[in-house]
């Protein structure tokens, strides 16, 4: 007698994603692997997400739809755990409506999870990929002489890492028991995201099962989310570590983390992380936001990151001529994110 496989429910947050849900449903349609469910929450869409998605819904059994009075992205938490509270399966996966998996990513994590059970979540590499899904800029997370560190064993052990290492919330795949036994998804510290603070708490529960081969493509492009909150989640999430190390010093003290060494790697993130949010706004035309951005970059958190610094320099000078700088970075061969 052939053993059931373990439902996985996929919760897939949506809001004017018309240009991508039917790439995110195909995807999963597509996966090799079969028992699932895929539970859709668009946020009130003022496009044709919800009719497209819709349309799906009434073709795939598996996929069932919500929708709501917009809330926004600071409420995401809410979406996140109504669906939650929907939901049927062992395990709960992650895939906002603007992303794509490749075919074998749910079977590979439920296999390694089901061997595991030590392990709390599933994560694993994924490209971050043109809005077409024609180039693939880079991959995330590389290999360094600290991988071993992103599997969380000893439970812990990842903290040093994670302050350091981008965990691709497309790739999530969390074991239900141990998401219910946290509250749910979190949302805090005015992050306009769930998976950060989520992962950070699963963090002290147990294992991580790591996949070290791509999983998914992440979406990058001027109107998303991280781009368009790019510095203040940034300021707010060095706000988060530092409570959490309050909450958890013997973990950090364990780990040789010292409040010198966070505040050394926030400060210097924040410095790219302003640089970047100013050429994405300039990007949006948003020009009197992108001056504020590369003011920011610029003239705070020191003399860090002193070529960041310059680029946020040649970012404000085209600002004034309410002109972006794709063409100029695709000369100098940098990623261009038009």
């Amino acid at each position: 007698m052939t053993l059931q496989k373990p439902l996985v429910s996929i919760i897939s947050p949506a809001y004017n994603h018309e240009k991508f849900v039917e790439d995110c449903i195909r995807s999963v349609i597509a996966q090799t692997y079969e028992n699932w469910e895929m539970i859709i929450m668009d946020d009130g869409s003022s496009d044709l997400t919800y009719l497209l998605a819709s349309q799906w819904a009434a073709k795939e059994k598996r996929i069932k739809l919500y929708t709501q009075k917009n809330i926004g992205i600071f409420r995401l938490g809410e979406s996140y755990n109504f669906a939650l509270n929907q939901s049927k399966g062992k395990y709960i996966a992650v895939l906002e409506c603007d992303d794509v998996w490749l075919p074998d990513k749910l079977e590979t994590q439920v296999d390694v999870m089901e061997n595991n059970p030590q392990c709390v979540l599933s994560w694993g590499q994924a490209y971050l990929s043109s809005m077409d899904l024609s180039y693939n800029y880079y991959l995330a997370p590389l290999a360094d002489n600290e991988s071993h560190l992103f599997y969380n064993k000893p439970v812990g052990s990842f903290l040093s890492k994670f302050i350091r290492t981008l965990i691709p919330a497309v790739t999530l795949l969390i074991k239900r028991d141990s998401l219910i036994e946290i509250g749910g998804f979190i949302q805090n510290f005015n992050l306009p995201l769930v998976d950060v603070p989520t992962t950070l708490e699963l963090l002290m529960k147990g294992e991580f099962a790591f996949i070290d081969k791509p999983l998914a493509h992440w979406r990058i492009y001027p109107c998303q989310v991280t781009k368009t909150y790019t510095g203040q989640m940034t300021a707010s999430f060095y706000v988060m570590i530092q409570s959490y190390m309050e909450r958890f010093p013997d973990v950090f003290r364990e780990q040789g983390v010292t409040k010198k060494e966070i505040d050394h790697i926030f400060l210097n993130k924040l410095v790219i992380a302003y640089s970047r949010s100013g050429r994405y706004k300039l990007i949006r035309k948003d020009f009197k936001g992108a001056r504020k951005d590369y003011l920011i970059s610029i003239f705070h958190y020191g003399l860090r990151q002193p070529v960041w610094k310059l680029r946020s320099l040649t970012g404000l000078f085209f600002s004034f001529f309410r002109m972006d700088i794709e063409w100029l970075a695709k000369l100098i061969g940098h990623d261009v994110y038009k």
